[in-house]
């Protein structure tokens, strides 16, 4: 006899795949709130996620990254929360933050706060750069508006980081 690990007895999960996490299957998505103690946070459950899917190779540059992302989007952010994604897809791992910082319609402002920004963000793009990767930030297409920051890290790069190859 089948012995059903779902809640409700209408449900089979027979044929429900009971494989443990691949690379290929990490897709997380998580709030956070806007507070000093979140970066943190998202380290550790980057780590554990990371370990998880079988990704551990890739975790010193991942947490880096989500820590740097998290700092600076708690610290700008006007909002009580923070957004965080985690995907990975052929070979990258791609880390998107939402925060609720709207852009500057007033050039000179928007220059100013970009500036910011980046200053805030210059140890995350030694890092992707160390990894061959890529970053940005800019206007986030959801509703509400705000900031969208990304980083994408390719696996192979994010070996060679964790092992100071160049």
């Amino acid at each position: 006899m089948h012995k059903s690990t779902s809640l409700c007895p209408v449900e089979a999960t027979a044929d429900r795949p009971t494989a443990p996490p691949s690379p290929d299957a990490l897709a997380y998505s998580f709030t956070l709130p806007a507070a000093p103690q979140s970066p943190a946070i998202a380290r550790a459950a980057t780590r554990t996620i990371l370990r998880a899917h079988g990704l551990a190779d890739v975790m010193d540059a991942a947490v880096q990254v989500v820590g740097e992302l998290a700092a600076c989007s708690c610290r700008l952010t006007p909002a009580a929360e923070v957004y965080l994604s985690l995907r990975y897809r052929d070979g990258t791992l791609r880390v998107v933050l939402y925060d609720a910082h709207s852009r500057h319609t007033h050039p000179r402002l928007a220059a100013a706060c970009d500036a910011r920004r980046r200053a805030a963000l210059r140890v995350l793009a030694c890092v992707v750069k160390a990894c061959s990767g890529d970053w940005g930030f800019g206007d986030a297409r959801e509703p509400g508006g705000g900031t969208r920051m990304w980083a994408v890290l390719p696996r192979a790069g994010a070996r060679a980081y964790a092992a100071g190859e160049p």
